[in-house]
């Protein structure tokens, strides 16, 4: 009888939210700035690494929210002959860990890129360094935008917001260092951040001296590129041998046998 009627429930609650009797959405919207204290700071920034600057922040959010709201209703159901302070604190504790699995995957996706943009860094530099030859920094870091890798963009729309804002300190060039805390990301921030302080008759110098640094960086990439490839040709190789040598003991085993069968 039990389940019967936790099915019934759960029937009676999806056709409430399918006709709008019950709506999760609206509940959500109503206390829009309430959830939202919810949410992590770094959120945002994470959710742009994995899916771009189109994407709809608040709606990927709400369904965060959604999600988790309609674990807590539906393990509540299925308490509902038992429903005491500890199933209770069970269900918010389930409810919960969905909303926040969203989050742990979207940091996990970003971890897991990391090696992505240690090897996408020096290029978008080599072509950042063009672009300083004729425009000063703030200038040639608005202009790159647009033929950066997009894991880079919105770490770069806050960091020349922050500079447009009249925040002149190294402040936001850390700050980008840190959003991509991959091979020397931090020294290169600061050196391009004394590029924009140097007077004109020293911007040749420092330029050298950024470009030897690119140049340096290229090259680590390259040889890690290399070895990502020595290295994927060797696992497959090893997979070859495994299943050859797998295979030619299967067929010995098959041999031996039907000797001892036919014998």
């Amino acid at each position: 009888m039990f389940i019967e009627v936790v099915i019934l429930g759960i029937i009676l609650f999806f056709i409430l939210q399918y006709n709008g009797s019950l709506s999760v959405n609206k509940f959500v919207n109503d206390y829009h700035d309430i959830f939202m204290r919810l949410k992590e700071n770094d959120y945002d920034f994470y959710a742009k690494a994995k899916y771009g600057d189109s994407i709809d922040i608040q709606a990927l959010f709400n369904i965060r929210l959604r999600n988790g709201m309609l674990t807590i209703l539906v393990m509540m159901i299925l308490f509902i002959a038992d429903l005491n302070y500890l199933n209770l604190l069970f269900a918010l504790l389930a409810g919960y860990g969905v909303y926040k699995l969203s989050y742990i995957q979207l940091k996990r996706y970003y971890k897991s890129h990391l090696h992505e943009i240690d090897i996408l860094l020096p290029y978008y530099l080599k072509n950042l360094e063009i672009l300083v030859q004729h425009y000063t920094v703030p200038v040639a870091l608005g202009k790159s935008i647009s033929e950066a890798p997009d894991i880079f963009k919105s770490g770069l729309n806050e960091l020349i917001e922050k500079i447009n804002a009249g925040d002149s300190s190294i402040e936001p060039y850390m700050a980008f260092a840190r959003d991509y805390p991959v091979r020397d990301s931090m020294r290169m921030m600061r050196l391009l951040y004394r590029l924009s302080l140097g007077s004109q008759e020293r911007k040749q110098e420092q330029l050298l001296t950024f470009s030897r640094n690119i140049s340096n960086l290229q090259q680590k990439a390259r040889e890690s590129r290399y070895k990502d490839r020595l290295d994927k040709m060797e696992s497959k190789t090893m997979v070859m041998l495994v299943c050859t040598g797998a295979g030619i003991m299967i067929l010995l085993v098959v041999s031996i046998l039907m000797m001892f069968t036919t014998a």
